[in-house]
């Protein structure tokens, strides 16, 4: 056995068998991450083999928390010139290039996250093991970071998988589940973590050669690469510009021209290297991944709470996707509501919810199992968290929560997800004040990362702190608030709608005012967004929220016609089908026009950070870009005011 600072070269002790381990630890790390040491070291179990060649080298983790989290951010962070770059990635490319290169057959055993490098190391291996697990996920996610995968994975992936499939992975970064990953061939097996280590010896010993591509599939990485990249950035174009977000399109270039390597790309090109590290996205983008990293710290240290039972109370559109979303985070939930036959629409709605995200539809009976009808609201008892999710009206939260607070454990947390209403004034009536925290999730659910965690003003620290290791519990990112009309993400929202619908009464098309925003990166325009989230909606935040005392002309007619967006067919657009139904293409992207739209929404944000409803400027960035999908590129309002100066 070989002992490094980072790994273990391993031997068994069946001389028959001849496997080694190489087993990565990561030095005072709770992770895996792929520095300098690791590297190097990597290169020194690489000699010993080369020395001594063992039957089969398999690579696997000593970590609970997965295999290889990817490469050292903080390092990549610090190469802030291109030379520095390319000593970064000419590191990586030749060191899996050698291990791809190596006489004898190679494992990488796949338990827990898998993420850029650690995915680019496996893809070096002769075979890939997925361990069935819900944790087990690949991703190449650099291009969220505005860089590409440069350690081998734009070349040796679309060989593996296709280049369909590679692209569509490497362009949106998304995981990869372990029988996803069998399935589409990144992965040479999937099986449970009781047979992990044996199916590996026997895999690794087998013999079997690599999987071949159809023949299709390798005319595709030929002579049809062009028609693949040409579909590939046709696709990409429709999601993001270039002059925003560099990396995709470099993705492309780098695959179709260059093998898949980085290096090779001439500095001059904008699709170099050399263009990704000096152009401002790639810093905005790797400073939104340490504002996310910051937001999962929050609740990190309430390890004396594990919470498993929740009780929702409403069933509506937003109480039932919060109850379905904590079913497939694994939680029993109770959803209370006046009666069954008000539950059961929301029952319908999570098993649709849970057989498309486990495409499985006996796993997704099994969780729906876990969802219970409680229309007398008994769950209350069990539950170590209760969320209020029922109409805003203060009486009616008022007298919820003095029956919840009668037959809560003294250590549940009772929370509301009011939008609106101050958490003050609904826990005026409660025996015990400090107990009340908000979750506010925002709508869809299922789609949006952040969960505000509103503080009161009799809010007590362990019941935030509580409520934030529940969000995090169920894969969402925390932001702590203080308890204010709107919080942070709403009261950044209103006065940004409006001035939008008062642009429509000035005679600007909706299509006009949309397109100008989504040019400028926003995933939607504020006159759709004020359609999706329902006109009656948009009246009553306005009054909350902007305080106007002429509201938006057009806004008040509609509403008062019944016309309330999305939900009723007819709104600023008409809807059909569920999507908006734009006359013409309304126009270019009109710079102008968009920062007419956004200066509302800054100096919200600007207010709220003065006034302490958010801690500071950073996490008022964070709240905003996961809470409305502001441009990533921009690191966030707070951060585009400072570069426009």
């Amino acid at each position: 056995m070989s002992n490094f600072k980072h790994w273990k070269l391993e031997r068994e002790a069946d001389a028959m068998d001849g496997i080694a381990w190489a087993i990565l630890d990561t030095a005072d790390s709770s992770t895996n991450t792929l520095g300098a040491e690791v590297m190097t070291e990597l290169g020194l179990i690489l000699d010993e083999c080369e020395k001594n060649p063992p039957k089969g080298l398999i690579f696997r983790s000593a970590k609970e928390a997965g295999f290889i989290a990817g490469a050292n951010i903080e390092e990549f962070t610090s190469a802030d010139t291109p030379e520095k770059a390319r000593a970064l990635i000419q590191r990586g490319w030749d060191t899996y290039n050698r291990l791809a290169e190596v006489p004898y057959p190679t494992l990488a055993l796949v338990r827990g996250h898998c993420m850029g490098g650690g995915t680019e190391l496996a893809l070096a291996c002769r075979y890939r093991i997925a361990v069935d697990e819900p944790g087990t996920k690949f991703a190449l996610p650099e291009v969220m970071l505005g860089i590409v995968p440069g350690w081998g994975g734009m070349l040796r992936l679309p060989q593996i998988v296709g280049p369909a499939a590679a692209l569509d992975m490497m362009l949106t970064g998304k995981n990869i589940s372990a029988p996803r990953a069998k399935k589409m061939g990144l992965a040479d097996e999937c099986v449970p973590p009781r047979v992990m280590d044996n199916a590996a010896r026997m895999l690794v010993l087998s013999g079997k050669p690599p999987r071949q591509l159809p023949f299709m599939q390798k005319l595709m990485n030929g002579p049809l690469k062009s028609v693949v990249a040409n579909g590939a950035k046709k696709q990409v174009a429709k999601r993001a510009r270039q002059e925003h977000y560099p990396a995709p399109y470099a993705i492309i270039d780098q695959w179709q021209n260059y093998g898949g390597n980085t290096l090779a790309v001439p500095a001059d090109k904008p699709t170099s290297l050399d263009a990704l590290v000096k152009h401002p996205t790639t810093r905005n983008l790797i400073r939104v991944f340490f504002l996310q990293d910051r937001l999962k710290g929050f609740g990190k240290d309430a390890k004396d709470f594990s919470p498993q039972r929740v009780h929702v109370v409403g069933a509506g559109v937003m109480g039932g996707d919060i109850a379905a979303w904590c079913v497939l985070r694994g939680m029993t939930v109770t959803l209370q509501d006046q009666s069954v036959e008000r539950i059961a629409p929301a029952v319908g709605r999570a098993a649709k919810f849970l057989e498309r995200k486990l495409r499985d539809r006996k796993l997704a009976r099994f969780a729906l199992d876990r969802l219970i009808a409680d229309p007398r609201g008994e769950g209350v008892r069990q539950a170590d968290v209760i969320i209020e999710a029922i109409f805003e009206n203060l009486d009616a939260k008022q007298a919820l929560f003095a029956d919840i607070e009668a037959r809560a454990k003294p250590d549940a947390v009772i929370a509301s997800n009011t939008s609106s209403l101050k958490l003050a004034d609904i826990a005026a009536t409660f025996r015990a004040p400090s107990r009340l925290v908000g979750i506010h999730f925002f709508n869809p659910v299922a789609m949006m990362p952040l969960v505000e965690v509103v503080a009161g003003e009799k809010t007590s620290p362990e019941a935030a702190r509580k409520a934030a290791a529940f969000v995090r519990r169920i894969d969402k990112l925390p932001l702590p608030v203080k308890d204010a009309p709107g919080f942070l993400v709403n009261a950044v929202l209103g006065p940004y709608m409006n001035e939008a619908m008062k642009c429509v009464d000035e005679g600007i098309a909706p299509e006009a005012i949309d397109a100008a925003l989504v040019a400028f990166g926003m995933p939607m325009g504020p006159i759709e967004l004020a359609d999706t989230v329902g006109l009656d909606v948009a009246v009553h935040a306005g009054k909350q929220l902007v305080g106007d005392a002429s509201p938006p002309k057009k806004l008040v007619a509609l509403f008062e016609a019944g016309k309330l967006g999305k939900k009723s067919g007819q709104g600023f657009y008409t809807w059909v089908e569920g999507k908006a139904q734009k006359v013409g293409a309304g126009g270019t992207a009109n710079a102008q026009l968009a920062e007419r739209m956004l200066e509302p929404l800054l100096d919200a944000t600007k207010r709220l950070v003065r006034e302490d409803i958010v801690a500071d400027a950073e996490l008022a960035d964070a709240g905003v870009i996961f809470g409305t999908g502001f441009a990533p590129y921009t690191g966030g309002p707070m951060n585009y005011l400072a570069s426009r100066g």
